[in-house]
């Protein structure tokens, strides 16, 4: 695991998740071996039969030289025509939007896991985070009463 976007999973409702590949440069994934890039502002993009990945945030290579990629450039992610067709399908229908959940290498080859979400309303957000400190509190409860 490279990076992951905790923040999504506290904004959106996930709905759907997909895996695809990220076509990246060699300073690109040095860096991300080195376990730097920032998933926070990230969002996917289709357009024209091609998905993007924008507002990723990986960070220029420190021993690069003239090579250098720019941090916050698009990047295209690799997908069945399908999938993409099915993702631009649902984000102009349903006003949904598809954010990247966490980038990952699988036998060598960088990965991004996207998935396709609806926005979570500041209650429902509330309700959430209630939700988890409920369960934590009975998880402490029943912890203590093994204990004793």
């Amino acid at each position: 695991m490279v990076a992951s976007n905790r923040k999504a999973r506290h904004d959106y409702h996930i709905e759907d998740v997909f895996e695809a590949g990220l076509v990246l440069t060699g300073t690109e994934v040095k860096t991300l071996r080195l376990g730097r890039a920032s998933l926070v502002d990230g969002f996917v993009s289709v357009d024209r039969g091609e998905a993007w990945l924008e507002g990723v945030h990986i960070p220029e290579y420190t021993e690069g030289t003239w090579t250098n990629h720019t941090p916050r450039r698009k990047r295209k992610l690799l997908l069945h025509a399908r999938e993409i067709e099915e993702l631009g399908r649902e984000v102009q229908a349903k006003g949904r939007t598809i954010v990247p959940l966490a980038i990952y290498f699988v036998d060598g080859r960088a990965k991004v896991e996207i998935a396709l979400a609806r926005g979570k309303k500041e209650y429902d957000k509330r309700q959430t985070l209630r939700e988890k400190q409920e369960n934590r509190e009975a998880q402490a409860a029943m912890s203590l009463r093994r204990h004793e």
